[in-house]
């Protein structure tokens, strides 16, 4: 067997072990976990997610995850705990505890101190006979057969079902708060996710020029408006309502027609019934409709159906919205 074949005969072991760990995790998941997830969203506290090693890593993932669906969550490592940090931790809180064994010598530590603040305590632990199983209020058990690691030493498996198990709680908690898309979007400002979520197509239209000429603009006028603004195109328009348009493409056609530019005005040359988009939809939608039309601009209209700006499909491409 060559080298190659070797690599890809441990990376597919590798998925293969952790995959047959999630899918049992459907057969343990239990009531427990259900009034763990409802004692949570009846709180008037926050989550204080907590482990060591690997599953202060864990840990950390799954406080983002719960913050950006609506679930208010800090993290807390645990060895920092017993030195200071536990102050973190306030009266209605609930602390999630992660940890495979349940027996390390902080968590030992940690759990009694938790247990004090009279705080409720919901384990994660591939060990439900641990120090932690046995004193936790709600024990949601990840059991591994093994971990992916050859040698049984490093966290691979026990860390990715830990991992799911978070993403169930944050996702359980999102449906049981009727989390939106719209609320997704106000934990989301930032980035190509939250701009799809939130960016309306009169964000972007606002930020260009507005080209614009009335039907008896003369073709002189006409191909300076369209230079000036650098759009390749400007909008034909009458009562602020849009009547055509005219592009590049246009003031081609209509120069080798062979015809007097001197004698045309915009509306004989303008392409009637362009493609419009209102300012409030999203500006994910006009991409979508660029696409489909197969267009680089669209013009925006307001909710009184007058001209209001040009979408250029550059706009949608430097905002990230692809």
């Amino acid at each position: 067997m060559s080298t190659a074949d070797q690599i890809l005969e441990v990376a597919k072991r590798t998925i293969r072990i952790e995959a047959n760990a999630v899918k049992e995790l459907e057969n343990v998941v239990d009531s427990a976990f259900a009034k763990a997830v409802l004692h949570i969203h009846q709180s008037q506290g926050r989550v204080i997610v907590t482990g060591i090693g690997k599953s202060a890593i864990i840990a950390q993932k799954i406080v983002a995850t719960m913050n950006s669906t609506g679930t208010p969550a800090i993290f807390m490592h645990a060895a920092d705990a017993i030195h200071g940090d536990l102050g973190i931790v306030q009266k209605n809180d609930v602390v999630v505890c992660i940890s495979k064994s349940g027996n390390t010598p902080e968590i030992k530590v940690l759990v009694p101190l938790i247990k004090n603040f009279s705080n409720k305590l919901i384990a994660i632990t591939s060990n439900r006979d641990s120090f932690l199983g046995t004193e936790a209020d709600y024990v949601l058990l990840a059991p591994i057969q093994e971990e992916a690691c050859p040698n049984g030493l490093a966290p691979t498996t026990s860390t990715t079902v830990q991992l799911v198990i978070g993403d169930a709680l944050a996702v359980s908690l999102l449906e049981l708060k009727g989390f939106t898309d719209q609320d997704f979007a106000r934990y989301h400002p930032g980035g190509a996710l939250g701009k799809k979520l939130y960016l309306r197509v009169r964000d972007l239209s606002d930020q260009r020029s507005k080209p614009e000429v009335a039907l008896q603009t003369s073709m002189r006028e006409v191909i300076v408006n369209i230079s000036e603004n650098m759009l390749g195109m400007t909008v034909v328009v009458e009562d602020k309502k849009v009547k055509g348009i005219i592009t590049d493409g246009d003031l081609r056609r209509m120069l080798t027609s062979g015809k007097d530019i001197d004698s045309l005005v915009a509306q004989d040359i303008m392409s009637k019934n362009p493609k419009t988009i209102p300012t409030d939809w999203m500006a994910i939608q006009a991409r979508e409709l660029m696409e489909e039309k197969h267009i680089s601009q669209l013009i925006a209209v307001d909710e009184q159906d007058n001209y209001a700006g040009v979408v250029h499909i550059h706009d949608v491409i430097r905002e990230g919205i692809v």
